[in-house]
């Protein structure tokens, strides 16, 4: 066996089944709608004219992802790194620039970029186990694991972030409060808290405006996006960014380092873990809380078009009340 293969990439003259397995999950996702289906029949097209410019070998693609082809790479001079294609929309338009704003302070390293087919050369993380799967280390050691790498990503300077066209949070959580407004002026059976829409939506439109500091945020701060690696104990990958209140960022990482739900007390849990991060991060917990809220909420406002028994939707407020009970709202 040759080292490349050894190392994951294909020989020259790689096959379209290789590259595109029909179990591929961004396949089966972004067929749903024209638009994906019509990003879909140009991607091909897209990984040869990028592998070509960058004069990169390929790898198979990563099994996972729902709207990116990601696949890992070699560069001519031998550096190991990964593409990543996305389809365009909005949230993944700045993610190169906030990248290269972080210069690898907390995050992974741009090799290069090409923003007007949103594509990416990554820095290749190894080993690149994600910090939602490391359940050999307490949870609260996570939390703090990660509060080292948001207080880096943190650092940067929302100013440029800002001059480089990524959005404020502000005008992303404007649409959600409307968003809110509307699902809670519809009829509900009782079992549906619709109280937790209106209070979403408030809180939507008063934290951005009330944040003491403002700063480049990740955007999608779960576990999932925090891979192990030998320059850094963990590098964040896959932001959504965005400038504004930091206690935005935190809770995808409360939620998904295991889930607090689960436990026979959440409200000690949350209590607990929040107040932990709080001081790790030197930010307001009552901050961080009633963001938790709002944005548990905010999975609420999709899911009540998509699950016709609400079910899911009931759950997601119950959990939300939960929170807000915690922080008093």
């Amino acid at each position: 066996m040759t080292d490349r293969l050894r190392d994951g990439l294909l020989p020259d003259g790689q096959c379209a089944d290789a590259l595109f397995p029909d179990d591929l999950p961004v396949l089966t996702e972004m067929s749903g709608t024209a638009e994906g289906r019509e990003w879909l029949a140009g991607l091909p097209a897209l990984v040869e004219q990028t592998r070509e410019c960058w004069k990169l070998r390929l790898g198979r693609p990563f099994h996972g992802g729902s709207c990116s082809w990601v696949a890992p790479a070699e560069q001519p001079d031998g550096t190991r790194a990964v593409l990543k294609l996305t389809w365009p929309h909005p949230e993944a338009r700045t993610e190169g620039a906030a990248l290269r704003l972080w210069d690898g302070h907390g995050a992974v390293r741009v090799l290069e970029q090409d923003p007007a087919h949103f594509a990416l050369l990554l820095e290749r993380v190894e080993p690149g186990g994600e910090l939602g799967d490391a359940d050999h280390i307490p949870a609260d050691e996570r939390l703090l694991a990660a509060a080292d790498v948001l207080r880096r990503l943190w650092s940067a300077d929302p100013g440029e972030a800002w001059a480089l066209g990524v959005v404020r949070l502000a005008q992303t959580t404007a649409e959600w409060a409307d968003i809110a407004e509307k699902q809670a002026a519809r009829e509900w059976p009782p079992q549906l808290d619709a109280g937790l829409y209106r209070l979403a939506a408030e809180l939507f439109r008063e934290l951005p405006r009330s944040a003491g500091r403002e700063v480049l945020l990740h955007g999608d701060f779960n576990p999932g996006n925090l891979l192990s690696a030998r320059r850094a104990p963990w590098l964040a990958i896959d932001a959504k960014p965005m400038t504004g209140d930091p206690a935005f960022d935190p809770w995808p990482l409360l939620e998904q380092v295991d889930d607090p739900f689960e436990h026979s007390d959440p409200h000690r849990i949350l209590r607990h873990r929040t107040a932990l991060l709080a001081e790790a991060l030197d930010a307001d917990v009552d901050r961080i809380r009633a963001w938790s809220v709002a944005r548990h909420v905010e999975y609420a406002l999709w899911s009540v078009d998509e699950d016709d028994d609400l079910e899911d939707s009931i759950t997601l407020l119950r959990q939300a009340r939960i929170l807000a009970d915690i922080a008093g709202l």
